[in-house]
């Protein structure tokens, strides 16, 4: 009980804060590097107490993610470069690799997008991407899209719905979800379709 009072105590003092911008690119930069936990807990209450910087907080989220992005898509280049040999000996073959390495290249925008947008942990796609050299430009567009998206959107709600937003994101959670999940799917079946 204590705990969670503490909690709620330091974030108050954040949202009112000078650091509240850096407070949020920092958790924006964590959340898409190491720690795999919405980020909309934090955005939501933080969009509904201070409405007159809405746009700018979904873009400095935006941005410290797209920061954390690129940093995770160089751990998993670099990681591949390290352990190459051990994984082409005991994971897979070099001919599996290319296979996946081709798959990655021609959906591999739509798979990146995907974890952006809904709560598949982004670091799947860093180390992805970074592992099979997938495009470096590609991975960002697709990062920075996706999480447009989804920081945007919940700007666009807190605009329309002010603080009505947290109780509608929390009773529509799974709806959301589902709905932009079977989107990305569509998209991508759609693209083997015609591809």
């Amino acid at each position: 009980m204590s705990i969670r009072l503490s909690i709620k105590k330091r974030f108050k003092t954040m949202i009112h804060s000078k650091y509240m911008l850096s407070s949020i690119a920092l958790a924006s930069f964590l959340e898409s590097l190491v720690i795999p936990i919405p980020l909309e807990t934090l955005l939501v209450p933080l969009m509904q107490a201070r409405r007159e910087k809405l746009w700018l907080i979904a873009s400095v989220t935006t941005i410290g993610c797209l920061v954390g992005a690129l940093i995770g898509y160089y751990i998993g280049y670099f990681l591949f470069d390290i352990l190459r040999d051990p994984i082409m000996t005991y994971i897979t073959t070099e001919a599996q690799f290319e296979q996946f390495q081709q798959q990655m290249s021609q959906h591999g925008f739509w798979f990146i997008f995907s974890t952006g947008v809904t709560p598949i942990p982004l670091q799947i796609a860093m180390l992805t991407a970074g592992l099979t050299s997938y495009s470096l430009m590609l991975y960002m567009l697709a990062v920075a899209t996706s999480r447009c998206i989804r920081y945007f959107s919940l700007a666009v709600l807190v605009y329309l719905f002010g603080n009505q937003t947290e109780k509608l994101v929390r009773r529509y959670k799974w709806q959301i979800v589902i709905g932009a999940s079977l989107i990305i799917v569509g998209i991508i079946a759609f693209r083997f379709w015609i591809g």
